[in-house]
């Protein structure tokens, strides 16, 4: 790195003896998320001996790699060849926009009143807002299909709960910061719970087993308590 300048992105540095972090760009924006989807995909299209997996996130990708397989020295040299390719352009994929009903019931919502009252807003605000948003899935994590959801209107962004739920729902859609996410399984968690919906977002038996992938588009549908309650349960809601 030159003195008194950043390091040139995309940016390979050691994460550990068998892992690499690709720094792709500074932020979350849009922009950033369509780079690290492009270098995803010239990372899988190169099929980089020795790999074990890549790791997307906001705005860099882990790899991690047996080091008993390749040389790490040649693996990054080989990774920095492939992300040389993907540098000037985004990913290929044809993105998918999902649909997700929501129910933003207060008995599904135990913290919509708190945010409401934290920007000053009505509930039914809150829940317009909420709904009348295109996300962008950046990528999934956590736990088996969590999605980090990029496009939480402005005004919506509220820090995590002070003090972590011992169990969150399965199915709870929430907000941290100027993230959305929806919880698959009931686990803990300190995001804000704005509703619930009924959508199973992993189900190990479905093909591909996550609802949602990395550039798929979300748009959350209200939907009533009656709506909600009246649709079957289905596997892997808990």
């Amino acid at each position: 790195m030159r003195q008194g300048s950043a390091a040139p992105l995309p940016e390979i540095v050691w994460a550990s003896d068998h892992a690499f972090l690709v720094r792709i760009g500074e932020d979350a924006s849009l922009d950033t998320h369509e780079k690290v989807q492009g270098a995803l995909e010239s990372l899988r299209r190169g099929s980089l001996p020795g790999i074990r997996d890549l790791h997307p996130a906001y705005a860099s990708i882990l790899i991690t790699f047996d080091p008993l397989a390749i040389e790490p020295a040649h693996l990054r040299a080989r990774v920095a060849s492939a992300l040389a390719s993907s540098s000037a352009r985004s990913s290929s994929r044809t993105a998918r926009l999902v649909e997700i009903p929501v129910c933003y019931d207060r008995d599904l919502a135990p913290d919509l009143l708190d945010v409401a009252r934290a920007h000053d807003l009505a509930t039914e605000e809150v829940v317009r807002l909420h709904a009348s948003a295109e996300y962008v899935v950046h990528f999934l994590g956590f736990v088996a299909g969590f999605p980090y959801l990029g496009g939480l209107p402005a005004i919506l962004a509220t820090p995590r709960l002070p003090v972590p739920r011992k169990r969150v729902p399965a199915g709870s859609v929430a907000i941290a910061g100027s993230q959305a996410g929806i919880y698959p399984f009931s686990t803990p968690g300190g995001w804000r719970i704005l509703g619930r919906t009924p959508s199973k977002l992993f189900v190990l038996d479905r093909d591909p087993p996550a609802l949602l992938a990395p550039g798929d588009r979300v748009r959350f549908v209200p939907i009533g308590i009656e709506e909600f309650r009246s649709l079957p349960p289905k596997p892997g809601a808990e």
